[in-house]
Order: structure tokens, then C-alpha cells, then sequence
């Protein structure tokens, strides 16, 4: 048999397939991820000169941006805090230490000198006594050398109620009154010496026992007594007969000076009798005595 050639098979032009042709859709959201209609209206605004982040975002994340730098601060704000706590502590501990030893020295300074006045009042009396003979016991009480009990009264002066720290003018150099509501040193050297004339035996103010030897006088608008500042309220405290001094003390001119002084100028005082008042001895007392001089050879 004649082989009978077989016809050549009909080729198409088409190219063939590609592999991923079922997934056209995900591909060209692949290869085309920003959208075409956002693009234009990008390429738009960066034409008008408008492109970058809308305001408000922009403002978000500045606020953003603040909250997170400020959570920083913060927060390393306290990480030195804690880190400085223990020092400033232990600052702190050492600084009440030492107030507290020097109260602790100052106190038994204190003692130390109460101990020393003790002896030089005992070293005092045993001198008077000596040279006093039977009336030693007399000398050192009315010299302020000895503590003093008895019956007495008791003097409260206060200033003016709202009376002005400042001294707030001269005094009047016509009465002599003070012209504010203070009391003046003067007004006090007053009271005391009409006590002394109107029979008081003893007189203190505020405890500071008062002797012959005595000065009231003014550093500024504090009255001072020995060198030694009073504070307000003054306690006179003297010793007497509590019935006659008292009268005996209101009817004198330095009495009347006191009312005065509370009449004009609203100082107010208190005077009251006492069965018994405590009067201290002197701190500061200088024992001294004197030698008769012998007359010279041929003085008449």
C-alpha cells in the first residue's frame, strides 16, 4: 500500500497562555497598588503646591510627638528624683543631728551655769554672813544675794491691745507719757522706784530680781533689765505688806502715772495681793565692801 502522507496540523498565531493568566484581578492590584484616582489627585496637588499631610494630621502627630516627649522628661524627672532622694535624706538626718547636739550642749551649758551661779551665791551669802555678822542673814536678803518669799503683790503690765512695734513718734517731752501704746523703759523705772518708796522690801520683773545695783534700761522698743531683754507681759512681783503696799502704791504719783498711762494711752495692768510671791536672787551680783580711812596725822 501506498503510504499516503499525512497533512501538516493547522497552527493558530495566538501566543500561548501565561501561567498566572487566572489571577490577572491580583495582579494588577499587585503591580497597581495605589489607586489610580488617588494618584491624580496627588500629582494634582503637588502641582498646585498643596501636597503632604493634611493639617489636622499634622497636628495629631505634633501632639503626639509632645505627649512623648513630655512622658520623657517625666519620667526621667523621677527616675533622678529617686535618685537624688537618699541624699537629700541623708542631708537632711545629718542637719537635725547637729541642731540637735548643740541644743544638747547648749542645755548642759545652761546647767553648767546655773551650777556656777549656785556656788557663787553660796560663796555670797557665806561673805555677807562673815562680814555682817548677826545680821548677815538681813544684808544678803535686801542686797538680792538670797531667794526671797512672802507676802507681796503682783503687778501685770501689758501694752495696748494692736500697739505698734515700731515706736511710732518720740515721747512727749512735756509730760514725760509715752505717746504710743507701748511700755517705755522709763514708764517701767517709774513703777518700780514708786514700789521701792511705797515700802516694798524685794521687787523682781519677769524673775530678774532687782538690786541696788540695778539698771532698767531701753535697746530699741525692748526694755532691758541688767542688760537682759523683758518680753511682754512684765510680772512685778514685790515683797511687803500685801494690804498697805498695794494702796500705799496706787495713791503715789507714780501710781497715778500708771493709770495715766492707762487712761491716755490703753496700757493695761493688773495689780493684785498676794499671800506668798518667790522672788529669785540676783544673777549677776558684785559683792563689794568698804574700809573706813583713817583719818590723816594733823586733820582737824
Amino acid at each position: 500500500m501506498c503510504g499516503m502522507s499525512q497533512p501538516p496540523h493547522n497552527r493558530s498565531s495566538t501566543p500561548p497562555a501565561r501561567p498566572d493568566a487566572s489571577m490577572s484581578l491580583l495582579t494588577h492590584v499587585m503591580d497597581h497598588s495605589l489607586d489610580e484616582g488617588y494618584a491624580e489627585a496627588t500629582a494634582r496637588l503637588e502641582a498646585e503646591g498643596k501636597a503632604g499631610l493634611p493639617r489636622t494630621l499634622k497636628a495629631k502627630l505634633g501632639l503626639a510627638v509632645g505627649l512623648v516627649l513630655a512622658a520623657a522628661v517625666v519620667t526621667l524627672g523621677a527616675a533622678q528624683a529617686q535618685v537624688a532622694a537618699p541624699v537629700l535624706a541623708k542631708e537632711r538626718q545629718e542637719l537635725i543631728d547637729r541642731v540637735q547636739r548643740s541644743d544638747e550642749r547648749a542645755d548642759g551649758l545652761e546647767r553648767d551655769i546655773e551650777r556656777l551661779r549656785d556656788s557663787v551665791a553660796e560663796r555670797q551669802n557665806e561673805a555677807l554672813k562673815q562680814h555682817g555678822g548677826d545680821q548677815g542673814q538681813l544684808v544678803a536678803l535686801l542686797s538680792g544675794a538670797t531667794e526671797v518669799r512672802g507676802p507681796g503683790i503682783r503687778l501685770v503690765i501689758d501694752d495696748a491691745k494692736g500697739a505698734s512695734s515700731g515706736g511710732g513718734g518720740k515721747p512727749r517731752e512735756s509730760t514725760g507719757f509715752s505717746d504710743t501704746g507701748r511700755l517705755r523703759d522709763r514708764d517701767m523705772q517709774k513703777i518700780v522706784n514708786g514700789l521701792w518708796q511705797s515700802g516694798a522690801e524685794a521687787v523682781s520683773i519677769n524673775g530678774q530680781r532687782l538690786t541696788a545695783l540695778s539698771a532698767i534700761r531701753a535697746a530699741g522698743d525692748a526694755i532691758l533689765v541688767d542688760n537682759r531683754p523683758l518680753v511682754p507681759p512684765y510680772e512685778v512681783l514685790a515683797v511687803g505688806d500685801k494690804k498697805r503696799l498695794g494702796t500705799t502704791f496706787q495713791d503715789s504719783a507714780d501710781g497715778q502715772y500708771l493709770h495715766v498711762l492707762q487712761e491716755s494711752y490703753g496700757i493695761r495692768y493688773t495689780l493684785s495681793a498676794a499671800d506668798e510671791v518667790r522672788l529669785p536672787a540676783a544673777s549677776s551680783l558684785t559683792v563689794r565692801t568698804a574700809t573706813a580711812e583713817e583719818p590723816k596725822k594733823g586733820a582737824s
